[in-house]
């Protein structure tokens, strides 16, 4: 089972904002190439991180308001968000150790 949460503008508030760990937020599409490349990269992360960090898949065309709310205009990209702010952001694909050591620089 997946430790990827599906994130969209409905659940947004409670799964991101509310969250008492940091969110790794990864917006994506289902047409990008390098979206599916990152894609169990991001998985990988999600069950490695699991209990410390909140890792959440927003598909741009189904969560349109999260994703002009945080000015995603290329896809992939990554938002570290702890305690309801923004930490920082990547666009494009990462390799796993360096997407690693990205994230563990704001847990």
């Amino acid at each position: 089972m997946s430790k990827v949460v599906k994130i969209n503008d409905q659940n947004f508030q409670r799964e991101v904002i509310a969250s008492s760990q940091p969110v790794l937020l990864d917006f994506s599409a289902t047409w990008c190439g390098p979206c599916k490349q990152l894609a169990p990269i991001v998985e990988d992360l999600a069950v490695e991180y699991h209990g410390r960090l909140k890792v959440g898949a927003v598909d741009v065309e189904e969560a349109p308001e999260t994703a002009v709310r945080f000015g995603v205009f290329s896809v992939p990209t990554l938002i570290l968000i702890k305690g309801g702010e923004v930490k920082d952001q990547h666009v494009g694909v990462m390799p796993k150790p360096k997407l690693a050591d990205w994230v563990s620089r704001v847990l």
